[in-house]
C-alpha cells in the first residue's frame, strides 16, 4: 500500500475491477426490497459538465447507500440522442448525424465511469438506436390506436429564405431565424398532436399523490395545466345567420359589460366578419403579425395592438351590438381564439380600451361604492355588487356568475365548463434526427398505422443536410412512396419525426427490461421496479418533462402495461453549479479568469473595474470548470466530495478552488489515519471483555452519534453536505484518541469508511482492503445506531458563585439535584470560594450548573 494518497492509481484500478467483476449489475432476487434509482438522462454533447457530476454523484451516493441498507438497487443509464443540435452538426461539420452522436456517447461514456459512478451498464440506451425508438414508434401507435394521437392545423415558425420550419430555440429574441436571419413568420401546416387534455384533471388531482415531490415543482404543473372554471358563451355575429363566436371566459358574472369581441388574427371568421371598407387594414395586421412570434404576441410588457374588422356582434344577455376586432394578443390555438371584452374589470382590456377609445361599461362596483359611475382609472377586478346588469343589478358578483350560466344553458347561449391553459402536444417536427411517425398517407383508406411487424421506420442514411426546405426525409422519394399496408395503392409516409420529449416520457420504463426485443417491456419486469423511487434533475425540467411523463405513464396504464399511476416517488430537483465571473460593465463582455487578477479586477485590455459575481457556468462567460482538469489533479473522489459538500443539493453551488483543495486534504487525512492503523495494528481483533475506559467509552459515542447524524441525513432530505461534516467530526475524534490498540478504534476505522463509502467509493475501497477485507466494502452493511453508545455517563458542571463561573467538575450524567449540589459543595472549587463564607442560597440547574450565593464584599 502506498505511503501518500494517489488517486490516479487506486481510481482506475477499482474502476477496472468493479467493471470486471459485474459489482454493479442489477440484482434479480426479489427477496430484498427494490430501490429505483435514476438520474434524468443527459443530450449526449460529448462533454462532461459540472452540472452532470453533481446530479449523476447526487443518485449513485443514494443509490450506493441503498445497497449498503439491503435494497437490490436498479440503477441505469442512458442516452437522449435525438435532436435538433446533432443535425446542426451535421450541417456545420459535414459528418452524419448518427456518427456525431455514436461519438460523444463513448466519450461521454468513458468520462463518467471516471466518476466511479455505480450505473448498470447493461441497461444502457440511445434513443437514436432503432432498437429503442422501435418502441418509440410502437407506443405512438398505442396512442394512435387509443384515440390520443391525431392531426390538425397548427401555426409554426416559418423561415421564408430557407423555405424551412424552426424550433421555437431556432428562432432568436428579435423572432429572426439563427441561420438565415430573416424575420421569422407564423405559419399553418398540418401537424400531429397527443392528446394530452384528456388527462388534464387527473395530472393536476394526482399532484397530491406526490408528497415526496419540492412544493414549487407541483405548483408550476398546477399553473401550467391552468384549471379555470367559468362558462363558454356565443355572440351572434350581425347580419349573419347561424355564425357564432365562441368565447371562454372565468368572469360570467361580468357579460353585461361586454364592450368589444376580439378574434385572433388567424381566427377563421375573420374573413367573413372584415367589410369591405376595412379589408385592406386587416389584411395588412394580419400580415404583420404573421411575422412575431407567439412570446412577442404575449409579452406582458409589451402593448397590445389590434384593429377593427367593421363586423358586428350581438351581446345576447342584452341584444347590444358591440364591435368586432383583432388583436396580436389573442392566440387561436388558446381556448376558443376569441375573447370578450370587459375593460372595466380586466387589466389588459382596459388598456386596450384606453388606447383605442373603446367604451368602458362598469358593471361591477364595490359593497361601499358611492357612485356607480364614476368614470375608473383602473380596471376594478375584485367581488362587488352587479350593476348596469339587467336582472342582476343589486346582486353579488359571485352569485351573478352561477345566475349567467344558468340563464345561458336554458336558452341555448352557452354553458357552464372546465376549461384548461394545458394544450394538446404538438408533436411533429420537420426534421430528419428524430423518431419517425410510423404513419402511412394513402388517398384511399387516409392515415394508416405501420404494422407492428414492420417497425422500426428507421431513418434512412443516405440524407443531405443543407439546413434549407423541407425535411431531409421528404426529399427521399424511394423512402416517402411505398404501397398502402391496407390496400396496396401508392402511398406516402408521413415525413415528420417525433419531438424528442416524447423520447424522455418512458425511457424509465424501458430501463428494467432494456434488452427486449420482443416487447417494449415485459410489465411483470416493469412493474417489480416502477414507479422510480428517487428521480434526479434539474429544475429546468419541473414541467414539459415531467409533465409528460407522468401522462405517458397513466396511458401506458391504461392500455394495461403498468400499474402504477406515477412515474416518479421522490423528486429531487438539484441546484446549478455556478463559476466565478468576470464582466466589463462597460463593454458587456465577459473576460477569461485566467486573465483577471482577483485581488485587483480590470479588464487587462481597458483597466475598466470589473464586476465579479458567480453565474451558471457557461463557455460564453468563460467561468466554467472541467471536471476531467479537477479529477486528473485531485481524482473522483475529491470532485465528489466537494460537489457534495459545497451546497444543500437543492441550493445553486458556488465553485471554489479553495473548497476542492479542502476535500482533497480531508481524505489525505483519512488516507494517513487509515493506513497507519491498518500498518501498525493487527488486522483482527476482537472485543475487549469488560467495561470500556473513559477514553473508549467517549469514541464510542462519537462513532454512534456520526452513524445516527448520516444516516439520519441521507434517509431524510439528503443533506450530503451536512454529511460530510459529521464524518469530518468523526475522523477528528479518532485522530484525537489514544487508545489505537483498542477495538473501538478499530469499530471507529471501519465505520468511518463505511460512511465515506457513498460519497468516495474509490479510497474507501482500497482502504477497507487495507485492513485485510476480501469483500467490497460496498456490499458491507450500512452501520447501525447503538443507543446506548449514545448514552452520556457523566457530563461536565459549572460552578458558579454569586453567578460568576469560578470552575467545572464531572459529575454522573443521572445525578439529582441534592447530589449535585453535595458533589458541587464538596468541590476543590467550590472549596476554595466557600471557606469562611455564610452560604446564603444554592441555585441547581440539572445538567449545567450550580451556583453558590454568598455576601457581596462591600
Amino acid at each position: 500500500m502506498e505511503s501518500r494518497y494517489n488517486p490516479a492509481s487506486i481510481e482506475q484500478k477499482w474502476q477496472q475491477t468493479w467493471a470486471e467483476s459485474g459489482s454493479y449489475k442489477t440484482p434479480t432476487d426479489a427477496q430484498k426490497p427494490k430501490f429505483y434509482a435514476l438520474a434524468m438522462f443527459p443530450y449526449p454533447s460529448g462533454n462532461l459538465h459540472m452540472g452532470h457530476v453533481r446530479v449523476y454523484t447526487i443518485t449513485d451516493v443514494i443509490a450506493r447507500l441503498k445497497r449498503m441498507q439491503g435494497y437490490r438497487v436498479l440503477n441505469p443509464m442512458g442516452w437522449d440522442a435525438f435532436g435538433l443540435p446533432a443535425e446542426n452538426a451535421a450541417i456545420e461539420r459535414n459528418v452524419h448525424p448518427a456518427k456525431w452522436t455514436y461519438q460523444n456517447i463513448a466519450q461521454m461514456k468513458q468520462q463518467l465511469e471516471r466518476l466511479g459512478i455505480s450505473f448498470d451498464w447493461e441497461k444502457e440506451v440511445a434513443t437514436c438506436s432503432p432498437d429503442y425508438y422501435r418502441w418509440t414508434q410502437w407506443i405512438f401507435l398505442q396512442f394512435y390506436n387509443a384515440g390520443l394521437a391525431y392531426q390538425k392545423e397548427a401555426a409554426v415558425n416559418w423561415d421564408p429564405i430557407d423555405q424551412t420550419v424552426l424550433a421555437n430555440e431556432q428562432v432568436d429574441s428579435e423572432g429572426r431565424s439563427w441561420r438565415s436571419g430573416a424575420k421569422v413568420e407564423r405559419k399553418l401546416l398540418r401537424q400531429w398532436f397527443l392528446k394530452i387534455t384528456e388527462y388534464a384533471e387527473e395530472l393536476l388531482n394526482d399532484l397530491e399523490k406526490l408528497p415526496g415531490w419540492p412544493e414549487r415543482v407541483k405548483l408550476m404543473q398546477a399553473n401550467w395545466i391552468g384549471k379555470s372554471t367559468g362558462a363558454y358563451l356565443e355572440f351572434p355575429v350581425a347580419g349573419m345567420d347561424d355564425e357564432n363566436i365562441a368565447v371562454f371566459t372565468t368572469r360570467p358574472d361580468t357579460v353585461y359589460g361586454v364592450s368589444y369581441v376580439v378574434l385572433a388574427p388567424e381566427h377563421p371568421l375573420v374573413e367573413q366578419v372584415t367589410t369591405p371598407e376595412q379589408k385592406e387594414t386587416v389584411e395588412a395586421f394580419i400580415e404583420e403579425v404573421s411575422q412575431e412570434s407567439e412570446m412577442d404576441r404575449t409579452a406582458e410588457n409589451k402593448p397590445k395592438r389590434g384593429v377593427p374588422t367593421g363586423g358586428k356582434a350581438i351581446n345576447p344577455f342584452n341584444n347590444k351590438e358591440v364591435p368586432i376586432w383583432i388583436a396580436d394578443y389573442v392566440l387561436y390555438e388558446y381556448g376558443t381564439g376569441a375573447v370578450m371584452g370587459v375593460p372595466a374589470h380586466d387589466t389588459r382590456d382596459f388598456a386596450f380600451a384606453k388606447q383605442y377609445d373603446l367604451p368602458i361599461i362598469t358593471v361591477i362596483v364595490p359593497d361601499d361604492a358611492d357612485n356607480a359611475d364614476e368614470e375608473l382609472t383602473e380596471a376594478y377586478t375584485e367581488p362587488g355588487v352587479m350593476v348596469n346588469s339587467g336582472p342582476c343589478n343589486g346582486e353579488t358578483s359571485e352569485g351573478c356568475k352561477l345566475a349567467v350560466i344558468e340563464y345561458a344553458e336554458d336558452e341555448g347561449l352557452g354553458q357552464g365548463r372546465i376549461q384548461y391553459r394545458l394544450r394538446d402536444w404538438l408533436i411533429s417536427r420537420q426534421r430528419y434526427w428524430g423518431a419517425p411517425i410510423p404513419i402511412i398517407h394513402c388517398p384511399n383508406c387516409g392515415a394508416v398505422p405501420v404494422p407492428d411487424e414492420d417497425l422500426p421506420v428507421e431513418l434512412p442514411e443516405n440524407v443531405e443536410f443543407s439546413g434549407r426546405g423541407a425535411s431531409p426525409l421528404a426529399k427521399l422519394e424511394d423512402w416517402v412512396n411505398v404501397p398502402c399496408p391496407t390496400c396496396g395503392t401508392p402511398a406516402k409516409r408521413e415525413t415528420d419525426t417525433m419531438d424528442t420529449f416524447i423520447d424522455s416520457s418512458w425511457y424509465f420504463m424501458r430501463y428494467p427490461d432494456a434488452k427486449n426485443d420482443q416487447q417494449v417491456f415485459d410489465p411483470k419486469v416493469a412493474n417489480d421496479w416502477m414507479p422510480v423511487d428517487q428521480y434526479v434533475g434539474g429544475i429546468e425540467h419541473a414541467i414539459l418533462h415531467l409533465l409528460y411523463s407522468r401522462f405517458f405513464t397513466k396511458v401506458m396504464r391504461d392500455r394495461g402495461l403498468l400499474n402504477c399511476d406515477e412515474p416518479f416517488s421522490r423528486l429531487l430537483t438539484q441546484g446549478m453549479v455556478q463559476g466565478l465571473t468576470y464582466k466589463n460593465p462597460v463593454t458587456g463582455k465577459y473576460i477569461p479568469s485566467a486573465n483577471v487578477n482577483p485581488d485587483d479586477p480590470k479588464d487587462p485590455e481597458t483597466g475598466e473595474k470589473l464586476e465579479v459575481f458567480y453565474e451558471k457556468m457557461s463557455k460564453s462567460k468563460y467561468n466554467g470548470v472541467d471536471p476531467l482538469e479537477v479529477m486528473a489533479k485531485y481524482g473522483a473522489d475529491t470532485a465528489r466530495m466537494f460537489i457534495l459538500f459545497k451546497a444543500p443539493p437543492e441550493k445553486d453551488l458556488e465553485w471554489d478552488d479553495a473548497d476542492v483543495e479542502g476535500q482533497f486534504r480531508f481524505l489525505n487525512r483519512v488516507w494517513r489515519l487509515v493506513s497507519e492503523f491498518a500498518e501498525n495494528t493487527p488486522v483482527k481483533s476482537s472485543k475487549k471483555a469488560g467495561d470500556l475506559s473513559k477514553e473508549e467509552k467517549d469514541l464510542r459515542r462519537a462513532i454512534h452519534t456520526a452513524i445516527k447524524e448520516v444516516t439520519e441525513d441521507l434517509d431524510g432530505e439528503y443533506q450530503f453536505n451536512t454529511a460530510v461534516s459529521e464524518m469530518m467530526k468523526l475522523s477528528n475524534a479518532i485522530s484525537d484518541a489514544s487508545c489505537t490498540n483498542s477495538p473501538v478504534y478499530r469499530e471507529g476505522i471501519e465505520t468511518l469508511l463505511k460512511l465515506l463509502a457513498p460519497f468516495s467509493p474509490h479510497i474507501s475501497e482500497e482502504l477497507w482492503r487495507s485492513l485485510g477485507y476480501k469483500t467490497s466494502i460496498h456490499s458491507e452493511g450500512w452501520p447501525a445506531v447503538d443507543t446506548d453508545a449514545l448514552v452520556v455517563d457523566e457530563i461536565t458542571l459549572v460552578i458558579q458563585i454569586n453567578g460568576k463561573t469560578r470552575g467545572t467538575i464531572q459529575v454522573p450524567a443521572q445525578a439529582d439535584k441534592a447530589t449535585l449540589e453535595e458533589l458541587a459543595k464538596t468541590s476543590d472549587v467550590a472549596q476554595r470560594y466557600l471557606e469562611n463564607q455564610e452560604l446564603k442560597k444554592v441555585i441547581v440547574v440539572p445538567g449545567k450548573l450550580v451556583n453558590f450565593v454568598v455576601p457581596q464584599a462591600k
